[in-house]
């Protein structure tokens, strides 16, 4: 099996780079010579991302493209996986960055709840969609934001749509997805053995980025107020460049960092049955997942 040679010259395939760690990421690969291609809900907001990741490598990078897809919509998922099959003959490195957390419960079109809809089954429909062009560009890797706040969070197998246990504003539902991806990083590593396909988690940390602006003025001004203990966005997403970089990581395939070292998950990011019976409950919250085209 080859081995890793760094990011230059790679394809790279980005959901969540239109701000915060993923565009800083973004930008700092196509530095790195990457070849970058950035998927976003709103396509004005996209196309502003892939001129700020041009002018980062000064015009000496690839011209970075641009997919829109809304990744709570199982549909759209699979439509972007399609769209990505089609347009790019090797994937080298999938980067699930895009997640959310909402304030108040909903359910999407497809009968899941909000949260867990972007956060984890976006990222398992669309990883597991796009794994035979992985494997066949291999060596590949697949890097998923995960985050510390799975800590104290359990995968609620009773209450998958959180009816009953929608916490703390949304904490505890988010919570429970970054636990989710780690769980499902172990568990694809795993069933990549042997492929020449590694997967990574890791935690960014306390980022000063917009996220979970998109809630009321209260999270907003919570936001505002940790700020000043907050990394900046090209802080935290060191570790997510270090991971689709380095040859360093190589044979660590499941493993969770933080500050582009190993870190050790929970109890519960380290039960192995509980990642076996997430995958499936997974396959069956998405259905057959093939490619829609």
């Amino acid at each position: 099996m080859s081995e890793w040679t760094g990011i230059a010259g790679k394809q790279v395939l980005i959901t969540g780079a239109t701000n915060g760690i993923g565009l800083a990421g973004a930008e700092e690969l196509s530095r790195r010579a990457a070849k970058l291609a950035i998927v976003a809900r709103d396509e004005e907001k996209a196309r502003a991302s892939a001129q700020a990741i041009e002018a980062a490598s000064a015009g000496d990078g690839a011209p970075v493209e641009v997919l829109i897809a809304d990744l709570a919509s199982q549909a759209q998922v699979r439509g972007l996986a399609a769209e990505a099959l089609e347009r790019f003959p090797r994937i080298d490195v999938l980067i699930n960055n895009a997640g959310a957390m909402f304030q108040h419960r909903r359910i999407t079109e497809d009968g899941v709840e909000q949260t867990w809809a972007l956060n984890h089954l976006a990222p398992f429909l669309l990883t597991t969609l796009l794994l035979p062009r992985l494997e066949q560009s291999a060596p590949a890797r697949v890097i998923t934001t995960a985050s510390d706040a799975h800590r104290g969070a359990h995968i609620p197998f009773e209450d998958m749509r959180a009816e009953h246990g929608y916490r703390r504003g949304g904490f505890g539902r988010y919570g429970e997805t970054k636990l989710a991806n780690v769980l499902f990083t172990a568990e694809l590593a795993r069933r990549l053995q042997g492929t020449g396909v590694e997967a990574y988690s890791f935690h960014p940390g306390l980022v000063a980025s917009g996220f979970n602006r998109n809630n009321s003025v209260l999270m907003g001004a919570l936001m505002l107020l940790v700020k000043p203990f907050s990394r900046s966005t090209e802080h935290g997403a060191r570790t997510l460049v270090w991971l689709a970089d380095s040859p360093d990581v190589e044979g660590l395939s499941g493993a969770y960092f933080t500050d582009e070292k190993v870190a050790t998950p929970t109890a519960e990011g380290r039960d192995t049955e509980a990642a076996r019976r997430l995958w499936e409950l997974s396959e069956e919250q998405v259905g057959a997942a093939e490619p829609s085209a």
